[in-house]
């Protein structure tokens, strides 16, 4: 259904907005079972985006800082900004 959700705390440079929302995007369509939106789940779909994209931001902004890189690179970082 979609990959599995990256470890953005610790990358160099951090996370950006975008491989944020990728993550909260990749979190609910997991936890939904929702893979594409339609018109009947759209506007449910991108509201949970939007929350856990903002709790996301916030939970990284207050974390302190990791003592390790994390061993993966994000998807957006390997692939020119597609997730």
């Amino acid at each position: 259904m979609c990959r599995n959700i990256t470890i953005l705390r610790g990358l160099e440079p951090s996370a950006t907005p975008d491989e944020i929302r990728a993550a909260a995007t990749q979190y609910v369509r997991k936890v939904s079972g929702v893979s594409k939106p339609t018109a009947p789940t759209a506007e449910a779909f991108e509201a949970a985006v939007d929350v856990i994209a903002a709790a996301t931001a916030t939970l990284l902004a207050d974390l302190p800082p990791r003592r390790n890189p994390p061993t993966k690179v994000p998807p957006m970082r390997l692939h020119g900004g597609r997730a």
